[in-house]
């Protein structure tokens, strides 16, 4: 009996499969390794930090934007540097003595604010200038950006004092008790506002007092004559750095959300690494396996016997018949049916419509009449090779 033999596969070689397990080990933990680092690297950015380096024009920053060389210079000229944080704290500063007021346009700041603090200060100088304030305070609106250095061109003392600048932002000013320097076009640098005593200014700072650029030009010295014109200096200073950036998650969010999420994330990822899935080594198996020809046939027979398609079943093994006459005759791979048919007729004497019966145009409807043209199909096979077989010669079946 002939046997078949499946191809030998590497699934069983246990040192075949030791090294993939290992790589697949490795993997998990750097990944578990790498969700971990994630996690980390996500609470360090949300995480609320005080701040440092403070932002644009703070007077405690030492860095490129900050202005603590200013109030270096102020507080060697006399001037008492008062740094407050908050509309509060600098109402009550202003109220103990007539002090010249810092004041940045921060989103801190409420329009009511502004005007009030304005109203309460001997003077007032605004140095982080946006449109809002340059509308409700000075009647001006912005209008774009200086290049290059620019003289005074105006009867202000502390401008004529300076000398040139390069002003940064430019302001359009059209108030009746308004007066302006450092013109560029139709627009200036610098726009003041006299109320009897009281002398309010708005000028771009964030370009011409910062520790970067505050030795440049005349920039120092139109600080000094600006913010030293009075013993007291007011300098509002709100929290979180520059005044007019925009809150970030960590400010909007409770100091105890950040901690929850990381313990989330922490717990997601231990109940993953406990309750996850684990995948065993696979099962060894000896390889190959021999299946007997006769099985094969069984099982196939048991599928067309459960198909009940007798005339399909048919046609399988009159289509075999006619392949292993055909080589028995000498015919060629091409030969049709109706051309076996005749050459079988031809050498076993039988019938031809009867071989064309067998080979050509038989249908059985049931399982009876299977088996009864198998029988007959078998008994043609035969009657060939006994045929074209000299006597006596055993066929190999």
């Amino acid at each position: 009996m002939t046997a078949l033999q499946t191809t030998p596969t590497p699934t069983g070689a246990p040192a075949g499969a030791l090294a993939p397990r290992r790589g697949r080990a490795i993997a998990g933990w750097a990944a578990i390794a790498v969700a971990l680092v994630v996690i980390v690297g996500l609470g360090a950015l949300i995480t609320p930090r005080p701040s440092t380096s403070q932002g644009t024009l703070d007077p405690r920053s030492t860095g490129a934007d900050g202005a603590r060389a200013l109030v270096s210079i102020l507080e060697k000229h006399g001037v008492t540097v008062q740094i407050v944080t908050d509309p509060v704290a600098a109402h009550d500063a202003l109220e103990k003595t007539p002090a010249t007021l810092w004041l940045p346009d921060s989103p801190a700041l409420t329009v009511a604010d502004l005007l009030a603090l304005t109203k309460q200060a001997a003077g007032t100088v605004v140095g982080d200038p946006a449109a809002r304030s340059a509308r409700v305070l000075f009647g001006a609106t912005l209008a774009g950006y200086g290049r290059g250095v620019v003289s005074p061109a105006c009867t202000l003392p502390a401008a004529q004092r300076a000398g040139g600048i390069s002003p940064g932002v430019l302001f359009r000013a059209t108030g009746a008790d308004t007066s302006s320097c450092y013109p560029q076009g139709d627009a200036v640098g610098l726009v003041t506002r006299t109320d009897g005593a009281r002398q309010d200014t708005i000028v771009d700072g964030t370009r011409l007092f910062t520790n970067e650029h505050l030795g440049e030009n005349g920039n120092a010295a139109l600080a000094i004559n600006l913010l030293g014109a009075r013993d007291t200096l007011v300098w509002l200073a709100p929290e979180g750095g520059n005044a007019g950036a925009a809150p970030t998650l960590a400010d909007l969010t409770p100091g105890w959300v950040t901690p929850l999420v990381v313990l989330g994330f922490a717990t997601a990822l231990a109940a993953a690494i406990w309750r996850g899935r684990r995948f065993g080594p696979l099962v060894a198996e000896r390889l190959p396996v021999t299946v007997r020809a006769s099985e094969t046939a069984e099982g196939r027979a048991h599928l067309y016997a459960r198909a009940a398609d007798p005339a399909h079943a048919y046609e399988l093994l009159r289509a075999a018949a006619a392949r292993r006459i055909a080589t028995a005759l000498g015919l060629g791979r091409r030969a049709s049916a109706g051309e076996v048919a005749d050459a079988a007729a031809a050498v076993t004497g039988r019938s031809r419509a009867d071989v064309r019966t067998l080979l050509v145009d038989a249908r059985p409807g049931d399982d009876r009449a299977l088996v009864d043209l198998a029988t007959r199909l078998y008994a043609l096979e035969n009657a060939v090779h006994a045929a074209i077989l000299p006597e006596g010669t055993a066929r190999d079946r």
